[in-house]
């Protein structure tokens, strides 16, 4: 099995998009592609899909292993329009994808245990759009969301496997140091929001 990982760099006007494939469960390395494409959509909060989705499907393309399921840095349904990043890139490649983010676009919760594995879920409406995971003791927490064809109990379940010692999925981690690396030195890297 291959859990793969996606990230995005910008510099200006060019987008670094960073795909990492890791075996699974040990979590080991076995593919790895960086691109780099001009961005041709700007930045429109809540419609980060359409910047960010071109550069990603272009570094799919490259890839040498097929991943059986994809963890995208940013929401799948946890989003205003119930459709982000994860949910998009889910439904073009059609395969599994987890939306795993660092901050909430919407929805209310209350905080999770402090211990690792602890969660809540993430409500909007009187809908559950997520899930609010603490991946570590006493660090900050994740929100999970379906991105597609995967429920969020395995959404979360799987997230939590791939974390081991840091707050992010080892996925994150190497996918964003891939595509901070590839960002031109002394120049400062644009974070996606």
């Amino acid at each position: 099995k291959y859990r793969c990982w996606v990230d995005i760099g910008l510099k200006k006007d060019i987008a670094f998009a960073s795909v990492v494939v890791l075996s699974f469960p040990d979590l080991q390395v076995v593919d790895s592609v960086v691109t780099e494409s001009p961005v041709r959509f700007p930045y429109i909060p809540g419609l980060l899909s359409f910047r960010e989705i071109p550069p990603l499907l272009a570094a799919f393309t490259q890839l040498q292993t097929e991943p059986d399921l994809v963890i995208v840095d940013g929401q799948g349904i946890a989003h205003p329009r119930r459709f982000g990043l994860a949910s998009h890139l889910g439904l073009i490649l059609d395969k599994p994808t987890i939306g795993c983010a660092k901050s909430r676009l919407c929805g209310q919760y209350e905080e999770p245990k402090s211990e690792q594995g602890s969660y809540t879920y993430l409500m909007d409406k009187g809908e559950v759009i997520g899930a609010v995971v603490r991946t570590r003791r006493n660090v900050q927490v994740v929100y999970i969301s379906i991105g597609h064809r995967i429920s969020l109990d395995s959404a979360r379940t799987l997230t939590l496997a791939c974390c081991r010692g840091y707050r992010l999925p080892e996925t994150t981690r190497y996918a964003h140091k891939a595509a901070s690396s590839k960002v031109p030195q002394n120049t400062p890297m644009i974070p996606t929001p």
